[in-house]
């Protein structure tokens, strides 16, 4: 009997094989988002070339190398902050989660400054052609998404330096993490659609 009833609870799906309700939240937040940013993408493409007046991408647009090595940078400091936190190593995961943060800052400043020189220097808005219209929208919706990853990466960063974030929380900061990396395998796609192809 009581080996009957041992061989009935083995034969049970265990919880821990299933995916976390936050990883799968963040999937499907991550699903939608990739949508959206299709469209932004293909609304890009779209219009390459339509300007009816200047400035033309190939006349104002600058590549962001350093930025752009900032940011996939930070998707491997968040990958070893995440594996030091699964590791138990509360210190060292502090540490690549700040480095993650400033060089997420520095993608943004960057951002900041080419946008600052597109509109005072060469007068490109978002109402000036096309070119300005899907730029800002494009470019303007992932630098919204790097400031809400960098928001809750700062939260968990504080929580973490208060001593509220240690090994129980992993698989919430994986799924966070997973975000973060959503992010920049975006900016890849932006890269090379205004960057590369759109000049």
């Amino acid at each position: 009997m009581i080996n009957a009833t041992a061989r009935t609870s083995h034969a049970e799906p265990t919880e821990g094989a299933l995916p976390s309700r936050g990883r799968v939240g963040v999937v499907c937040l991550i699903a939608t988002e990739a949508a959206l940013f299709s469209i932004f993408v293909v609304a890009y493409l779209f219009y390459i070339g339509k300007s009816v007046i200047g400035p033309s991408p190939a006349q104002v647009l600058e590549v962001p190398i350093l930025p752009t090595i900032c940011l996939l940078a930070s998707s491997a400091s968040i990958m070893l902050a995440e594996r030091a936190l699964h590791q138990g190593y509360s210190g060292r995961f502090t540490g690549w989660w700040f480095l993650t943060i400033l060089l997420g800052v520095e993608f943004l400043r960057a951002t900041a400054v080419e946008w600052y020189r597109l509109i005072f220097t060469h007068h490109l808005t978002i109402s000036t052609n096309l070119f300005g219209t899907t730029f800002y929208s494009l470019v303007g919706f992932h630098a919204m998404h790097v400031t809400v990853g960098l928001i809750l990466l700062t939260l968990v960063l504080l929580l973490s330096l208060c001593g509220y974030v240690t090994q129980a929380q992993s698989e919430r900061v994986a799924a966070l993490s997973l975000y973060w990396h959503f992010v920049d395998v975006v900016w890849i796609v932006v890269f090379l659609v205004v960057y590369i192809i759109g000049r």
